[in-house]
């Protein structure tokens, strides 16, 4: 998903959300920082928020269950996979996959999974610990073949740690 993909997804659900949290225009406006006449123009779908505020609007609201269920993943991390577009993500715990993911392949402890909705992609290792994410698949399948080159990770000194 492109940057101006995800800008209009996220303008999309701005109303939604809002509506999910209880807020009042005027009260969404002010938690935003962006004056009430731009949030009805979005919300009428007059206009797309700018990035500034989707990133905003990701971080403030990223527990919505209706914004985690449009992308699929924790909003925040979404963005910081846009804006960076390296996969430098941090290796964070996550919950496996269990929802929106499907498996893609499995080399030693780590697997490369494909998200349902994004379609984007992430490595997480035996722990369930993020190690990648990437729109670029054969990027993605590179990563996976380096990390288990690289080794396995110790279990009984933590996560993260590879043996010698």
């Amino acid at each position: 998903m492109e940057k101006e993909e995800f800008i209009n997804l996220i303008s999309e659900k701005m109303k939604l959300v809002r509506t999910e949290q209880s807020f009042s225009q005027d009260k969404m406006s002010e938690i935003l920082g962006i004056s009430k006449k731009t949030l009805v123009q979005i919300e009428k779908r007059r206009t797309e928020a700018n990035w500034t505020t989707v990133v905003a609007f990701c971080a403030l609201f990223n527990h919505s269950q209706l914004l985690v269920a449009s992308i699929g993943d924790n909003p925040v991390e979404f963005v910081q996979l846009i804006a960076i577009k390296n996969g430098g993500t941090p290796k964070e715990k996550t919950m496996g996959g269990k929802i929106w993911w499907k498996e893609i392949e499995y080399r030693g402890d780590f697997r490369l999974q494909q998200n349902l909705i994004s379609n984007h992609y992430r490595i997480l290792d035996q722990y369930d610990y993020r190690w990648h994410s990437s729109f670029n698949k054969e990027e993605s399948l590179s990563r996976l073949n380096e990390l288990h080159e690289a080794g396995t990770i110790e279990k009984d000194k933590g996560i993260g740690i590879y043996e010698e």
